[in-house]
């Protein structure tokens, strides 16, 4: 198995696909007012949107995306208007975090894990 695609929930994709554009997605899909796709930059998964009447209650939807040059990626959206809940930061997990909301609140996390990400030291080792 191997993971293509996270769909999130929006209200509004007037608002959120442009949003996602300035985080560097590629539109490939657009079917307005219920749907759209975009192709990561790197590798070969995909993130969409879908039209909701209305947003998951409580913490709702959690997305990570890896940056391997975190801080400068991070700045150059600080640049482009894009607002962050907290900058880059060092985890207790090993892995460099930056935090903010899309449009609708969803949470995104933009980190680097390197070597981490995979592997952390207390990843179960496998038996045999």
């Amino acid at each position: 198995m191997n993971l293509n695609q996270i769909t999130v929930p929006s209200l509004d994709l007037s608002k959120s696909v442009p949003f996602y554009k300035t985080l560097g997605l590629k539109l490939i899909v657009e079917a307005f007012p219920h749907y759209a796709r975009f192709e990561c930059p790197d590798g070969n998964s995909t993130f969409s949107i879908h039209q909701t009447e209305q947003l998951p209650s409580g913490d709702g939807i959690y997305v990570y995306f890896e940056c391997e040059d975190l801080d400068t990626h991070v700045e150059g959206l600080i640049q482009k208007g894009i607002e962050f809940d907290s900058k880059p930061t060092d985890q207790r997990w090993l892995w460099r975090e930056a935090r903010l909301k899309d449009p609708d609140g969803n949470q995104l996390i933009l980190f680097y894990g390197g070597e981490n990400r995979l592997n952390p030291p207390w990843r179960i080792k496998k038996e045999g």
